[in-house]
């Protein structure tokens, strides 16, 4: 009778689990589709970078801290090809004068079959950066060009921060098989 009672407490646990750990994906499922038409919307050329990736990944909500040091985190849906294959969490840290907090949308689009690789393989990271921004201002106009087969572009939603600073971000990628 114990280890019928064990058994079923086992798997109510890893039920509960997998349940919640399914909610939190739906939930952020559905904030990249948001996040996808603010993009668009805030930029209708994005169209075009949305339709030509080989894969793209779609982090609607990254927040970030910092005072000296600051970090900034978020989790995201990746595409490719415009079908739903994944799920990645995006971690940052960077130090510098920097004072302030900020959230923002951030999308990664992946041209090449190498990019798109090595974001799955878990072995991408942007380096070291280099910005201002006061995220409750009107986005800037959208002029992205590919780097190593890769563009970004981010979409402030609020907060206010100043920032020079050098950091990166690193990315962990999920596929759903």
């Amino acid at each position: 009778m114990k280890t019928k009672n064990l058994f079923m407490m086992v798997m109510l646990f890893f039920g509960v689990t997998l349940f919640a750990q399914n909610a939190d994906d739906k939930k952020v499922i559905s904030d990249a589709q948001k996040a996808k038409a603010a993009f668009l919307e805030a930029n209708p050329k994005l169209q075009g970078y949305f339709d030509d990736a080989k894969a793209y990944a779609i982090f609607p909500n990254v927040g970030k801290g910092a005072l000296i040091v600051g970090a900034a985190s978020g989790n995201g849906a990746v595409y490719e090809r415009g079908v739903l294959v994944g799920m990645a969490n995006l971690k940052q840290l960077d130090v510098g004068a920097q004072i302030g907090g900020k959230a923002y949308s951030e999308v990664i689009f992946f041209k090449t079959d190498k990019a798109v690789q090595e974001f799955m393989d878990d072995d991408f990271s942007f380096g070291s950066n280099v910005s201002a921004i006061a995220a409750n201002q009107a986005p800037p106009s959208l002029n992205i060009t590919y780097t190593d087969g890769v563009a970004v572009f981010t979409l402030p939603k609020e907060g206010l921060m100043a920032e020079v600073s050098v950091g990166g971000q690193k990315f962990d990628f999920e596929d759903f098989d």
